[in-house]
């Protein structure tokens, strides 16, 4: 047998007999009754059972240990009642909302094999878990335009470090280096920010805390040593004091900007930018590292946003527009030609698989689940292909899974279950013991960051088609997390506003009812009053979308969630239009930009192709030429249209009037 596998069956066993026992043990009890201890030498089981005790409890087993005050030895024990989940009020449709937040997270999402068992667990006992998916699961969708199979298996390499406590060592590449770097790092928490995953550790080589972008991760992901841990998370490490800050906050703050924003701009910025700063009497201020990314986001703006101070951001948007003026007059540049690709570039990793759940709590799942089967027979028969589908388990392997589970005793012979894959069936036998683990066990903190992240996704849906408050059910969910520390997980952000968009579009997608809605759209001074069939809504992070018929303009529109104020049911009912595909940027037009080298690196991870000189080319969709302009405006000069010459001439056009509207001369580069 597997190293592997004795471990997981020596774990199971401890927790059994600790259980089973209900006293406080010594370690000459567990090595003399364990399964898998009693054959160890005294060293080799030190070892071992100092390496057991600290997985289980970094799984979320609540082992607890005193000192016995007359000889001095360390006593354990493990209380049930502590071990197991307790049941968790979800009403049935609640649950089948998180059930189908699964069915359309599969595929997209890392987090979707132990999010698949935590409610496994939680649904434990009860109906409908097999059931299809709600009228949700047709309305919503969900698309994460980073995720890809090399993303997923750094996710789950991370994952693992994290929970065993590995140093690892990845190649690392910054825009601001020409080459790939090498680094090594005590991984303490993933996080997700803006739809992008990043790594929060302590950078063994700089000697300080660093959060690394998983997509800038080059290579495969190693563990540093052979040892069984490296390092231990710090008691007082908290996730929350290492998100990301906006793009003109990165780094040493060196002032503090005043920028007068319009009364709906305003509105904008207090919904979406409140971390970023305050908005009072048309004025936005906010700290700022690096003024040139701060004008980035003034233009961005297209007018919206006109800089007060201090001198040298006024400045330096006046000199953005001067270079976008200038560079967009008369015919397009010639660009260099296309750099070829590097031969001393490494192949790309075989990525591995996304993020799977914990293999003991995988077992532990399997048993609660084969032992509920029995109820209170002392036998069951199960369909082997539907069990094996259910854990996710290849059917060949599922008597493996089984056979550990048979050797899984309380000491003294005790077992649980006897169960064996027989062609088509698995047959189960509850042993003496059996009903011990009848009960689904607590969620793993890996489980639970898992429902915490769909969360993130999709919280707002899952609210809308439970028909009650997200905060509720998101309140009964932390409640049935159990008591293991989950400083390392980030919390879903408060998501009220989106859930009562969310919540009001949805049901005007069922009931096929036009909606109105206020829409603040890019390059409008205020809002516009819209007639909206609704049809599909779209996570794509880091933003919702809604895909409508605007009966305001009669045709096809697309509608960010952010940039809507209000929502509300009307009266009159629509029938779905023959022969209408509302998706995103269907049938885009193409617009050739070329960025300069100062901002090309970071242009290529979003697809751009290198150039000889430095620069780089890319091929951009889009769907309104306002968007597109926005775009190029927060580029600052450094992104030049190519084609179409309309598009340049709009470009050209929009820079002077701001230029006029500042009441400021440029100045020539």
């Amino acid at each position: 047998m597997s190293h592997d596998a004795d471990k997981l069956i020596r774990q199971l066993s401890l927790v059994a007999f600790l259980m089973a026992e209900r006293r406080l043990l010594t370690a000459r009890d567990v090595k003399s009754n364990v399964e898998g201890y009693s054959e160890m030498s005294d060293e080799a089981f030190a070892r071992r059972f100092y390496s057991d005790r600290a997985e289980l409890t970094a799984l979320g087993v609540p082992l607890q240990s005193q000192r016995d005050e007359f000889t001095g030895e360390e006593l354990y024990t493990l209380r049930s009642e502590n071990y197991f989940l307790e049941r968790l009020d979800l009403d049935d449709d609640e649950l089948a909302a998180l059930q189908t937040a699964l069915y359309y997270l599969e595929g997209k999402f890392a987090y979707a094999e132990p999010f698949r068992l935590a409610l496994q667990n939680l649904a434990l006992g009860r109906s409908g878990f097999s059931e299809p998916p709600t009228d949700t699961a047709e309305r919503v969708r969900v698309s994460a335009p980073d995720y890809s199979p090399e993303l997923a298996g750094r996710l789950a390499k991370l994952e693992s470090a994290i929970s065993k406590q590995r140093t690892v060592r990845f190649g690392y590449w910054s825009p601001k280096r020409t080459r790939p770097g090498e680094r090594s790092v005590n991984p303490y928490a993933l996080r997700l920010d803006e739809g992008n995953w990043y790594v929060v550790g302590h950078d063994l080589d700089r000697k300080q805390m660093r959060t690394f972008k998983v997509s800038r991760i080059r290579g495969d992901i190693r563990f540093a040593t052979r040892r069984e841990r490296d390092f231990r998370i710090p008691a007082d490490f908290d996730v929350e004091l290492h998100r990301i800050p906006r793009p003109w906050q990165i780094g040493e703050i060196v002032g503090r900007a005043r920028i007068a924003v319009s009364e709906d701009t305003a509105w904008w910025i207090a919904r979406t930018l409140s971390d970023a700063g305050t908005v009072e009497d048309g004025v936005f201020e906010t700290d700022y590292a690096n003024v040139s990314l701060l004008t980035g986001w003034v233009l961005r703006q297209n007018g919206r946003a006109v800089p007060i101070e201090p001198s040298e951001l006024i400045d330096s948007v006046v000199e953005a527009l001067g270079s976008l003026s200038e560079s967009h007059d008369g015919e397009a540049p010639v660009i260099a030609g296309l750099k070829r690709t590097d031969p001393r570039r490494p192949l790309p990793e075989r990525p591995a698989g996304p993020v799977a759940p914990e293999r003991f709590g995988v077992l532990q799942a399997l048993l609660a689940h084969l032992l509920a089967s029995c109820g209170d027979d002392r036998s069951a028969v199960l369909d082997a292909a539907e069990l094996a589908a259910r854990f996710s388990l290849p059917l060949e392997e599922l008597q493996d899974h089984l056979s550990l589970l048979n050797l899984v005793n309380f000491g003294g012979g005790c077992y649980a279950v006897y169960a064996e894959h027989d062609g088509d069936v698995v047959r189960v036998e509850k042993e003496l013991y059996g009903d011990v683990f009848r009960r689904p066990p607590k969620l793993t903190p890996l489980e639970a960051r898992a429902i915490h992240l769909a969360m993130e996704y999709v919280g707002p849906t899952i609210a809308a088609d439970a028909h009650s408050p997200l905060k509720r059910v998101r309140k009964k969910l932390e409640e049935t997390f159990g008591r293991f520390d989950l400083a390392g997980t980030p919390g879903p952000s408060d998501a009220s506003a989106e859930e009562t968009l969310v919540g009001v579009l949805s049901e005007g997608v069922e009931r096929r009812v036009v909606v109105e809605i206020e829409y603040q759209k890019e390059g409008d001074e205020s809002p516009g009053l819209r007639r909206i069939e609704p049809y599909t809504i779209e996570r794509e992070l880091p933003v919702w979308r809604v895909h409508t018929w605007d009966l305001t303009v009669d045709g096809a529109r697309t509608f960010r969630l952010d940039r809507m104020r209000a929502a509300r049911l009307t009266t009159e009912r629509f029938e779905p239009r023959d022969g209408f595909d509302p998706s995103y940027l269907r049938d885009p037009r193409v617009a050739r930009l070329v960025h300069s080298p100062d901002v090309a690196r970071w242009k290529l991870e979003r697809g751009a192709r290198a150039l000889t000189d430095g620069s780089a080319v890319a091929d951009v969709p889009y769907k309104t030429e306002e968007w597109l302009l926005s775009e190029v405006l927060a580029d600052r000069g450094e992104t030049v249209v190519l084609e179409p010459q309309r598009l340049r001439d709009v470009v050209a056009k929009r820079a002077r009037r701001l230029q006029r509207e500042l009441g400021r001369v440029p100045s020539r580069r």
